[in-house]
């Protein structure tokens, strides 16, 4: 079995007039929980060997910030524009190429894509929240697939754990 990590960005400021959408940045909010993620990924030893991050400007600092504790070196991280707002089939698409490593692949990205590849991967019975949210901001998705990734039929995986920020101590 090989280990997926789905890993929505942090929470964003909102767009200001003439601002491109992938020029958002982190609010204050955002960085203290993907600060807070990445020590408590450290402390429960997940800890990546291959990082995909969409291009989008929250999406790179919520990987810095992760990055905080994590530490992890620059030749296992891929930016790929791809990644950004990217839809089921691109998701998958991608993931049948990511390279075979020795621990858990990461994808940092946006909604709805990575809720639809949850969704895909792990059926229908997910942890959903109050609100019928599944992936909010700084959430991460842990999950366990079989060893080939280049056809991933639905229900194929395991969901691990579902991690949301306001979940650990601070």
């Amino acid at each position: 079995m090989r280990s997926l990590l789905l890993f929505r960005h942090a929470k964003s400021a909102w767009q200001r007039p003439g601002m491109r959408d992938t020029d958002r940045p982190l609010n204050e909010r955002g960085h203290r929980d993907a600060v807070r993620m990445g020590r408590w990924m450290k402390a429960q030893g997940i800890e990546p060997r291959h990082v995909a991050c969409s291009t989008a400007r929250r999406a790179r600092q919520t990987l810095d910030d992760l990055n905080e504790a994590l530490a992890l070196p620059a030749d296992a991280i891929e930016f790929s524009d791809h990644l950004y707002l990217a839809g089921l089939d691109s998701l998958l698409a991608h993931l049948a190429k990511v390279p075979v490593v020795d621990g858990p692949v990461m994808l940092i990205g946006h909604n709805p894509g990575l809720e639809d590849l949850l969704a895909h991967l792990c059926g229908p019975r997910l942890p959903y929240t109050d609100k019928g949210k599944l992936l909010t901001t700084a959430n991460l998705a842990e999950l366990a697939l079989a060893d080939d990734w280049r056809e991933l039929p639905p229900h194929h995986g395991r969901l691990r754990r579902l991690v949301r920020p306001r979940e650990i101590a601070a």
